[in-house]
């Protein structure tokens, strides 16, 4: 069989193992599986595993299942299911007719359970739950045995049919495996296997008064469906021994090699999902598709490609090192996207009246302005020239410094694609702001040339006052002010949200940008890239600004 080129193996560990098992003769082919609960929306986070894990079976021309690890449904929504599947496709991967649950299983994962209480590995507990954890102990001293544990095979089969026939309330009773309350993982000391919740689930209904714990559920649902790799992150790793015990009590089809790798930690940001689910519950953000959420929809709708968040999962690799990833990285994937396919548009977001004086009143004339200077093919749209144009308020200054190259009265510069200008004066309110420019056009200069040569350093963004649009404009920044704002585990992360993260204004644009459809990304010339809003109809979100310190942290050496 062949599997892939021998540089795609060799970029990390895991594509290295992958492929000595197949050269062995251990595997035939590659299964892996991307496992999300759905308690919740994914996030960038999860894109990782999602690209590692679709990516390596599909480099190895195996296959990798979708499975939703459902086994606390009061947790659990459809809401979750349907964004999760979008957000996977999405992101350019698709399982095929590999879709499954670990509810598909429930009757199978309820007689391994049977099967271990025949064997006398697992018991019925009905110890409370600060019992249960006084009993279990810490990790430098011994548990201590439940006075439940030797309870005899016929009475824990009793127990647990009763369980499951609801004959008891929640927390009273639990089935747990009998392993090794003296172990130092506190994991492998008579782990719970399955409680009463007696909870109506999303794809069982109310067939079940008891539900499998995750760890129970996860390994067993892997060795069900033939998976041969279960890529997890690092947190998992000490689930491992135990993990292994079930699949080793049991009569399995298949035993997979559980493989650990790091999470992704991203700066200025949190990916806790219960975290992200208080940023929701309370109001904090709009909702999970929230532009400053670290979602997949939530980046989705700001305005991130799916190329560029694979880049970036790319680029960051595969370790089994905790880290910090730059998110100016992220940001960088993002624009070097944008950059190649995204047509340019000229918006002004802080409007400023000129009034060209010697342009005739009444005329227009149109200009050719470039789509993409990226993209040839992109060609070249009109743009209309008048009278009275809108710049940007940042782009004039009544008294100036020397090394300013924009407008300010006496002084010339270029307007894109069109001419050169020159300020005259500036025009006040009665509370002495500037409301308006006078300024005067060199109609030698079309196109934005110096007919004579001079040198004209400045060049602006500018549209037509007659022909514009006006667009609410949402300039997104990050969602927290500080580097780890969940490094504190005792501190509340929300006193760190950035109070400037949503900054609104009302901008006018040319009125190719009014005919943008939702989703439609461009770069605003001299400003950023943004993208029109999949929810509200004329509203432009800023995906990221122009400026890209990653490229010149790389450009200076560090």
């Amino acid at each position: 069989m062949s599997t892939t080129n021998e540089k795609t193996v060799a970029r990390d560990f895991i594509r290295e193992w992958v492929a000595a098992d197949l050269a062995s003769g251990k595997h035939t082919e590659v299964v892996t599986r991307f496992p999300p609960e759905p308690n919740g929306y994914l996030h960038i986070g999860h894109a990782k595993s999602i690209c590692l894990n679709f990516g390596i079976a599909a480099e190895f021309h195996g296959r990798c299942h979708l499975r939703f690890d459902d086994t606390n449904p009061a947790a659990e929504e459809v809401e979750y299911v349907d964004s999760i599947q979008a957000d996977i496709r999405w992101l350019g991967w698709d399982w095929g007719e590999h879709k499954y649950y670990a509810s598909d299983y429930f009757q199978k994962l309820y007689d391994y359970a049977v099967d271990l209480i025949r064997a006398g590995k697992a018991y019925v507990c009905e110890l409370s739950v600060e019992e249960f954890k006084a009993y279990r102990g810490v990790p430098t001293r011994p548990g201590k045995e439940s006075p439940f544990r030797n309870r005899s095979v016929d009475e824990n089969l009793d127990l647990f049919e009763r369980m499951k026939a609801g004959e008891f309330d929640e927390g009273g009773h639990v089935l747990r495996a009998k392993i090794d309350m003296t172990s130092p993982n506190l994991h492998l000391r008579d782990p719970a296997m399955y409680r009463v919740k007696k909870v109506k689930h999303h794809q069982t209904g109310d067939t079940w008064n008891i539900y499998p714990m995750y760890d129970f559920a996860h390994g067993l649902s892997d060795a069900l469906e033939g998976i041969t790799h279960s890529i997890c992150t690092l947190e998992f790793e000490v689930h491992r021994p135990l993990y292994e015990w079930f699949l080793e009590q049991l009569d399995v089809p298949c035993v997979p090699r559980q493989i650990e790798f790091a999470r992704l930690n991203l700066t200025y940001t949190v990916t806790s999902k219960r975290r992200l689910q208080q940023l929701v519950r309370e109001g904090l953000v709009s909702g999970w598709d929230d532009p400053r959420m670290p979602t997949l929809a939530g980046l989705r709708r700001r305005g991130y490609t799916p190329a560029a968040i694979r880049a970036f999962c790319d680029k960051i690799g595969v370790t089994k090192y905790d880290g910090m990833t730059d998110v100016a990285l992220l940001e960088h994937c993002v624009r070097e996207d944008l950059n190649r396919t995204a047509p340019r548009r000229m918006a002004v977001l802080n409007p400023l009246k000129v009034v060209i004086e010697n342009f005739p009143e009444g005329e227009t004339e149109y200009f050719d302005a470039i789509n993409n200077p990226e993209d040839a093919s992109a060609g070249t749209r009109p743009i209309a020239f008048t009278r009275e144009i809108y710049i940007e308020r940042e782009d004039f200054m009544e008294e100036a410094p020397k090394r300013f190259h924009r407008l300010a009265p006496g002084r010339e510069v270029r307007l894109r694609y069109a001419c050169l200008l020159n300020c005259l004066r500036a025009v006040k309110n009665d509370a002495g702001e500037v409301v308006e420019l006078r300024c005067t056009w060199d109609p030698e200069s079309r196109g934005g040339t110096s007919p004579d040569g001079r040198k004209v350093k400045g060049t602006i963004h500018w549209v037509s006052a007659p022909h514009a649009a006006t667009a609410e404009v949402r300039l997104y920044d990050r969602l927290f002010s500080v580097e780890n704002p969940g490094a504190d585990k005792n501190g509340d992360f929300k006193q760190h949200l950035n109070p400037d993260s949503l900054r609104v204004c009302t901008a006018q644009i040319e009125p190719a940008l009014a005919e943008a459809s939702p989703g439609d990304r461009y770069q605003f010339e001299r400003v950023g890239y943004f993208c029109a809003d999949t929810k509200d109809p004329g509203v432009f979100n800023r995906t990221v600004p122009l400026r890209d310190s990653w490229a010149k942290q790389q450009q200076a050496g560090g």
